[in-house]
């Protein structure tokens, strides 16, 4: 019986892409260059700024002006954090039949806390989750085990008592690494991956279908 549900923030509790593309666009109007669409930009928005300056600005952290159009990036974000983010479809019906079961979730996420904690609060779910575990709260982030592990801790159960939920293959491989199960959301950003291959323990098209892993 699982005891705690933890999930991945972008792609697969809220749906953060748009306001994620428009500050990648902003660093392309301050050179002069019109935007890209949502579609192009969308599957980069569970790589937070690295996947999205690569695709907007064609530039690596190795590129020399790099940090400079991230600080922009970041800067736009932090101001524009919630103008079109919402939750996927579902997930507020998801949470509400687990705290009716009375168990705990929370959010573990790459995503820096200075993010983070302002955009659950935004949302209206900060003081309701259990952990908010984000992408410097720990030495590592995932896929390393140490976030899983952290919000586990804080969550007050065993991590093989933990079921997550994520988009990404990092999700799986940190989720495995600390002996949770873990589920794929097919809805989040996959771009053109397969989740077949991630040998994750169960895809799901939308948030309600994990109620039914509660009990496996």
């Amino acid at each position: 019986m699982t005891k705690a549900v933890l999930f991945d923030l972008d792609g697969t509790f809220a749906d953060t892409a748009a306001d994620l593309a428009a500050a990648a666009n902003h660093v392309r109007a301050q050179h002069g260059m019109p935007p890209l669409p949502l579609e192009l930009l969308r599957p980069q928005a569970s790589h937070g700024s690295v996947g999205l300056l690569k695709v907007a600005m064609n530039v690596t952290p190795q590129h020399d002006d790099f940090s400079a159009m991230r600080e922009i990036f970041l800067d736009h974000y932090a101001s524009h954090i919630q103008v079109h983010t919402e939750l996927f479809p579902g997930m507020a019906e998801l949470v509400d039949v687990l705290e009716q079961r009375g168990l705990p979730w929370g959010i573990v996420t790459n995503k820096p806390h200075r993010f983070t904690l302002p955009l659950m609060q935004a949302l209206g779910y900060a003081e309701r989750a259990a952990c908010l575990v984000s992408g410097d709260t720990c030495a590592h982030a995932k896929p390393h085990p140490e976030p899983m592990l952290h919000a586990a801790a804080l969550a007050g159960v065993g991590a093989a008592d933990c079921l997550y939920l994520g988009d990404d293959l990092r999700d799986v491989q940190a989720a495995h690494a600390a002996g949770m199960r873990c589920l794929v959301a097919a809805y989040g950003y996959l771009g053109d991956h397969d989740p077949r291959a991630w040998n994750a323990d169960g895809i799901i098209a939308t948030p309600p279908e994990l109620i039914p892993h509660l009990t496996r």
